[in-house]
């Protein structure tokens, strides 16, 4: 199956293709201020174009849903969207924090996968390897946790592994036996999110096409001071 996946959820952002049947893969990274709804559609298009595909022939666009940047997340599921609708090809999701721990070796650790929040509080998920090598959210049931920096300092435990951008300011906070992944695997990647996708794929998952929206975690400073406004 021929794939797109976009990955805009943080400051940078990235464009991949793959056929995962054939075991084909290209990524891109996107210049800087590359990621806006002008600029995306642009880097798609060369992406194509460097690797001969036609967009008639990708068969799934899959995305980056959040948590992240309120900005980049409506461009890049916006942009998803709109091309898997023209085209006619499946839409797929996917949590970006799970696209931090694809790009983790397995291990018997716990992982823990860290987007910044903002305002002292972070994006944070944990995850164990399944038997199949996968990493998979401890709690299944939510798409991430909001603690506060110190609240989640104070879960870690020696052997803990942690991923994630933020780590350019938390590292030297990190307890004494907890591991840092390597600098150049802590930002999401687009060849994760179309790993990612395909394995949804085979298991018969898609997301539909006028339902799926970004998904940020929390709300946006703006709506949290109305609401305390209007109570």
């Amino acid at each position: 199956m021929r794939i797109l996946a976009l990955e805009t959820s943080g400051l940078s952002g990235s464009v991949a293709l793959l056929d995962d049947q054939r075991g084909f893969e290209f990524s891109c990274e996107l210049a800087a201020g590359q990621r806006s709804a002008q600029a995306l559609a642009p880097a798609i298009h060369d992406a194509l174009k460097s690797t001969g595909w036609s967009p008639r022939e990708l068969e799934a666009v899959a995305v980056t849903v959040g948590p992240g940047s309120f900005t980049g997340l409506r461009i890049g599921v916006t942009t998803a969207k709109t091309l898997a609708y023209a085209i006619g090809a499946a839409i797929v999701g996917v949590n970006s924090l799970d696209v931090l721990a694809a790009a983790i070796p397995p291990s018997d650790a716990r992982l823990w996968a860290l987007l910044d929040a903002h305002r002292s509080e972070l994006f944070a998920a944990s995850y164990r390897v399944n038997t199949a090598g996968d990493w998979i959210r401890e709690d299944a049931t939510r798409e991430c946790s909001l603690p506060t920096v110190d609240a989640w300092l104070a879960q870690l435990a020696p052997g803990d592994i942690v991923t994630g951008p933020v780590l350019a300011k938390l590292a030297s906070r990190l307890p004494s036996g907890v591991i840092a992944a390597a600098e150049e695997l802590r930002s999401p990647q687009a060849r994760y999110v179309a790993r990612l996708a395909a394995k949804r794929l085979a298991a018969g998952e898609r997301d539909d096409v006028w339902n799926l929206v970004p998904f940020y975690g929390r709300l946006s400073a703006a709506e949290e001071k109305r609401l305390a406004t209007d109570a």
